[in-house]
């Protein structure tokens, strides 16, 4: 049976409310990196590796610029390139989803390339509003093109011409293709892809900062987004917090979930 993601991902209501998500490293609108860009799972991977897990901003710059981590041929495209990886990634472990991506990225090696996608999710609008095309397939299914270009149509609010919305959903599909949901080149096919506990703590996250509480975190596109079914979260939720990522607890059918230990007091609150 097919799925069907929630139609709201990040919508806040009050302006208190929108200071706080951006903050914590949400970004909307009608634009995105996916205009010029895919999600650039190689270059964030070179990055990383090429830094300290505590690097700070200047450090990631200096990674990027100074000692071309990313093998770019020219200083401005390795410009162009660290604006890009700011734009999806933040690089500032001031923001809360970075620095928890970054921090669970180190730990789970199975799990870095859905990390990554979640939190570009979180950060380009036109990504997210390709994501309900590709989870609703079965694996083995073909990806359709036009219900992709009909949803970034309407996110865009028709601001893209026929010849933009074609490469934003070339780059689209390049980065669903990229974190292993779709497989091949001219023909995208569904493929299921490794959710692990880190993951699964990293969606309930984002869920529960965009409002979620209780048992409907496991059913929230970030969850849809792992493509597992709610009781098998629920298991790998239990494995997140053996591993002391968050606070779970299950009594009478009803779930709690909490994350002091991600969020320092000031985020808590």
């Amino acid at each position: 049976m097919k799925t069907t993601l929630l139609k709201n991902w990040v919508q806040p209501n009050t302006k208190e409310e929108e200071t706080r998500l951006r903050d914590a490293g949400f970004r909307w609108g009608k634009k995105g990196t996916h205009t010029s860009r895919t999600i650039m799972l190689d270059e964030l991977q070179a990055l990383l590796t090429s830094c300290r897990p505590d690097a700070t901003p200047e450090e990631y710059v200096s990674a990027i610029i100074e000692d071309n981590c990313l093998g770019k041929r020219t200083l401005a495209t390795r410009r162009l390139s660290l604006q890009r990886l700011s734009e999806l990634y933040a690089l500032d472990p001031k923001v809360l989803l970075f620095r928890i991506m970054r921090h669970f990225w180190y730990a789970d090696h199975s799990g870095k390339k859905i990390l990554a996608l979640l939190l570009a999710l979180a950060r380009d609008p036109l990504l997210r509003a390709t994501a309900n095309t590709v989870v609703v397939m079965r694996p083995g299914e073909e990806l359709a093109r036009q219900p992709m270009l009909d949803a970034l149509n309407r996110t865009a609010g028709g601001r893209f011409n026929e010849g933009t919305l074609n490469k934003i959903m070339r780059n689209a599909a390049s980065s669903w293709t990229q974190t292993g949901h779709l497989k091949g080149r001219s023909h995208k096919i569904r493929q299921s892809v490794t959710t692990t506990a880190f993951t699964t703590a990293y969606a309930l996250l984002l869920g529960y900062l965009t409002g979620t509480r209780g048992s409907t975190l496991f059913e929230t596109p970030w969850a849809q987004v792992l493509v597992t079914p709610p009781n098998e979260l629920i298991n790998l939720a239990m494995d997140a917090r053996r591993l002391g990522l968050i606070d779970m607890s299950q009594a009478g059918g009803v779930v709690e979930v909490a994350f002091p230990r991600l969020m320092v007091p000031d985020e808590g609150r």
